[in-house]
């Protein structure tokens, strides 16, 4: 049996992998072009990938090739109709990163909220040493307790979020994007328009697809409290990235925080690349999903995965 991991350093160096060698040869490439792929995986039994597209034209050639996991939940990458015609099986993970994204959400959250960069540069900078009071109010910050905290997305990842959320005395409300989603139980569901005029806080965790690419454009911005905050930890596509620098430079938000980008990595066109240094926008390099525990959450689910696979046989 030989295992292929196409982009191994997209789940990190850090990880112990070993045990995967107990189901045969298993080898490792940092990084994969699609161009290189064919030649990669040409007798390997599985493949590990992350972001790497898999289809006819990649692993046409991999006559072995009988499973496919995907170190993620999206499988946008995955040609399943052409794996399909070859009987070739394919898994993704999901559920393993709740807790890792509900706790960046926060942590992205209080950066912005209580304008931590300007507090940081105050006391590093020396202006404390030289200061005579005690405290300092130059940038005012509010508590969480009774501001509306609003959810796009209410999966697994939203709920959790509205649950810290609560616990700091938010009163949070959510819009199923699917419009499927009434289960939300003390949880009030509002319409899109609603969420926007009403939530001092917006946290997207929403999936990619025909309801939510470019749902926070500038018509939705426009309807947002400019003391508001935006977050994203969905994906990328869901935000028009210009139209939310039109909106943060016309002050029709407070700030936005960003874990997700429309292309990854950043590219330099990007249009955010024009407040770089403003401390209204955060950006972190699509990095809440992945905590030391997350990761390897998401390694021992893929080795079950393989494991039952192959005991199926």
């Amino acid at each position: 049996m030989k295992i292929v991991f196409l982009d191994r350093k997209s789940i990190g160096e850090d990880l112990d992998l070993s045990n995967f060698e107990n189901f045969g040869e298993v080898v490792n490439y940092d990084f994969t072009y699609p161009k290189e792929v064919p030649e990669r995986v040409t007798d390997a039994d599985i493949i590990v990938v992350n972001k790497t597209l898999i289809n006819e034209e990649t692993v046409g050639s991999a006559e072995n090739l009988k499973l496919v996991c995907v170190t993620a939940t999206g499988t946008n990458n995955l040609d399943k109709e052409y794996l399909e015609s070859r009987g070739i099986a394919w898994r993704n993970v999901a559920g393993y990163s709740t807790d890792s994204v509900a706790q960046h959400t926060f942590a992205m959250l209080f950066y912005l909220y209580e304008h931590l960069p300007y507090y940081d540069h105050y006391v590093s900078s020396g202006a404390y040493i030289a200061d005579r009071l005690f405290t300092h109010f130059e940038r005012n910050y509010h508590e969480l307790a009774g501001k509306v905290w609003g959810i796009i997305g209410f999966g697994a990842i939203g709920r959790r979020v509205a649950v810290i959320a609560a616990s700091f005395g938010c009163r949070v409300q959510y819009y199923s994007t699917s419009g499927k989603n009434h289960n939300g139980g003390d949880i009030r569901e509002v319409g899109f328009d609603e969420l926007l005029r009403t939530s001092d806080i917006i946290s997207i965790h929403a999936p990619l697809n025909e309801n939510t690419e470019g749902l926070m454009n500038k018509e939705a911005f426009e309807k947002m409290k400019p003391t508001s905050i935006l977050l994203n930890l969905g994906r990328g596509p869901i935000i028009n990235e210009a139209d939310l620098v039109w909106a943060i430079e016309n002050e029709q938000i407070a700030a936005a925080a960003l874990d997700v980008l429309s292309e990854e990595p950043m590219r330099r066109e990007n249009p955010m690349t024009a407040l770089a240094w403003d401390e209204r926008l955060l950006i972190t390099p699509h990095i809440a999903w992945a905590s030391v525990e997350a990761r390897r959450r998401l390694m021992d689910i893929i080795y079950m995965q393989i494991k039952d696979f192959l005991a199926n046989q």
